[in-house]
């Protein structure tokens, strides 16, 4: 596998172009993207890469879901070549609830994709990404990434960025990290290098980010999610752990070393890889400008939870987990 490394920083004159097929908030709804120099299509997953050129400090994180909104974006793992689409629930397209005092999400969200050395993929079944007894295996998704600068973000939108730490979701019963990042280009971007500097350049971010996380699937009818190390942040250096550990999963991945499940390998870039396509061959749907579907809930609309509940529901379940396990 290879690319080049002119390729591998994301430029406005020669990024991504995006090519969007189906109405907005409707299942049809596909965002593919394809390169601006040569116009071949792309996997977001699969080739683009991680990290910025030769630098491992600078990362491409592709942005799903822009801050302040609600629509739930994210990039397919099992279509071909990976297009953002909208996530289902119950068989409905999917929109974040607001959770007071927040508005859809509080950050840029999105994901990690691939590298030309090292790529992201929380494997569920490599042992070597998990720590044993503590830490429930991964949820089988891309890493997610929380971009925390000033500028609201656009949906397919290809951002450089710096690791500054990362949260251990458990959602579901799956680890789910969240690595918080920052765009390279934000004015802060300079005097934040580890998690330490966001609480003191942005006091309350890292609180609200763990409420938000905690809460957001509650109006929903779910129960509140669940953090590894008691919800603490953990440093820059872990991120960098998190993030490597995820890209050898990936690499096991692609090279098709592991089964890959629902998971759509195909790229065309990625020479010798089993899901490797000839560009010549792909022909993508035409670009579809539609206007966006009616949206029937109430984006609105808060939801109010009284956090000491909350906390209480959280201890009930761990008392009732720990019961189980010591009666078998």
């Amino acid at each position: 596998m290879s690319v080049s490394e002119s390729d591998s920083c994301v430029h406005p004159d020669k990024g991504y172009a995006l090519r969007t097929v189906g109405r907005p908030y409707t299942k049809d709804r596909r965002v593919f993207f394809e390169r601006k120099k040569d116009g071949i299509p792309v996997s977001p997953f699969h080739d683009i890469p991680l990290h910025c050129g030769r630098s491992k400090c600078i990362l491409n994180m592709v942005v799903e879901v822009p801050r302040w909104t609600n629509a739930k974006w994210e990039i397919s793992r099992s279509q071909s070549l990976s297009p953002i689409v909208q996530d289902t629930l119950h068989g409905e397209v999917r929109f974040a609830k607001n959770c007071f005092p927040y508005k859809g999400y509080i950050w840029n969200y999105g994901a990690l994709p691939q590298a030309h050395t090292f790529s992201t993929w929380e494997d569920p079944r490599a042992d070597d990404i998990t720590e044993p007894a503590t830490e429930p295996r991964g949820d089988n998704d891309p890493l997610d990434a929380c971009e925390i600068g000033r500028v609201v973000a656009t949906v397919g939108e290809v951002k450089q960025v710096k690791a500054l730490g990362v949260l251990g979701l458990i959602d579901n019963g799956e680890t789910d990290w969240k690595v918080i990042v920052i765009d390279v280009n934000d004015p802060l971007a300079e005097k934040l290098d580890d998690i330490e500097d966001v609480e003191e350049h942005l006091p309350g971010l890292l609180d609200a980010t763990r409420d938000w996380f905690r809460i957001y699937k509650m109006p929903d009818g779910f129960p509140p999610n669940d953090f590894l190390h008691d919800g603490g942040f953990k440093d820059r250096k872990s991120a960098q752990d998190v993030i490597q550990r995820c890209s050898h999963a990936w690499r096991r991945l692609i090279e098709g070393k592991v089964e890959r499940g629902d998971v759509s390998l195909d790229n065309t870039t990625l020479s010798g890889t089993p899901g490797k396509l000839d560009p010549d061959d792909v022909d993508l749907p035409p670009n579809e400008d539609l206007p966006p579907a009616r949206i029937e809930q109430d984006l609105d609309e808060w939801h109010f939870f009284d956090r000491e509940e909350v906390e209480a529901f959280k201890d009930s379940l761990e008392q009732s987990s720990l019961h189980i396990r010591l009666d078998l």
